[in-house]
C-alpha cells in the first residue's frame, strides 16, 4: 500500500472517529436535558407567598435528603477505602517484606555484651586470654596422649619379640 493511499485512509477514519465523537456529546446533552426535565419539572413562580413557601419548603426537603443519600455514599467509600488498605497490609504482611541483605560487622565481645545487657551493665571479659589458656591446656594433654599411644605400640611389639623367640 502506498504512503498516500495508507495517509487517505487514516484521514477518512479520523473524520468517522470526529463525527462519532460529535454524535455522541450531542445524545450526552440530550440525556443531560431528558434527566433534568423528568427530574425537576420547571417551577411555577405564579401565585401567592405561601405557594411559594411552600416549593421552598419541598426544596429543602429534597436538599436535605440528598445530602443525606451523600453522606452515607461518602461513609460507604471510607469503609471501602480503609478494607482496600486493611486487605493491602495482609497481602505485604503474607508476602514479607524483602530483607535487605546484612553486612558483616566487626564487634568485639565486649561490645557485644554491651549492646545485648546495655549502657548499665559494664561487663568486661577477655575472651582471648580464655581461649589461649585452653589451647595450652589441650596441647599438653595432646603430647601425653601421644606418649601414650607410642608406649603402648612398644608394648605390643615387646610382647611380638617375644612369641617370635620362642
Amino acid at each position: 500500500m502506498s504512503s498516500s493511499r495508507r495517509h487517505h485512509l487514516k484521514s477518512l477514519m479520523l473524520q468517522v472517529a470526529a463525527h462519532w465523537l460529535h454524535e455522541e456529546a450531542k445524545e450526552l446533552t440530550a440525556t443531560k436535558e431528558a434527566y433534568v426535565a423528568e427530574r425537576c419539572p420547571s417551577l411555577d413562580l405564579s401565585g401567592d407567598q405561601a405557594a411559594l413557601m411552600e416549593v421552598c419548603k419541598k426544596l429543602h426537603q429534597a436538599l436535605d435528603r440528598i445530602d443525606e443519600e451523600r453522606y452515607d455514599a461518602e461513609a460507604k467509600v471510607a469503609k471501602t477505602n480503609q478494607e482496600i488498605e486493611n486487605l493491602k497490609m495482609k497481602v505485604t504482611e503474607l508476602a514479607g517484606v524483602k530483607k535487605p541483605a546484612l553486612k558483616k560487622v566487626r564487634m568485639s565481645a565486649d561490645a557485644m555484651l554491651k549492646a545485648l545487657l546495655g549502657s548499665k551493665h559494664m561487663v568486661n571479659m577477655d575472651l582471648r586470654a580464655n581461649l589461649k589458656q585452653v589451647k595450652k591446656e589441650v596441647k599438653e594433654e595432646a603430647v601425653e596422649a601421644v606418649g601414650d599411644w607410642r608406649k603402648n605400640i612398644e608394648d605390643k611389639a615387646d610382647r611380638k619379640k617375644m612369641f617370635e623367640f620362642s
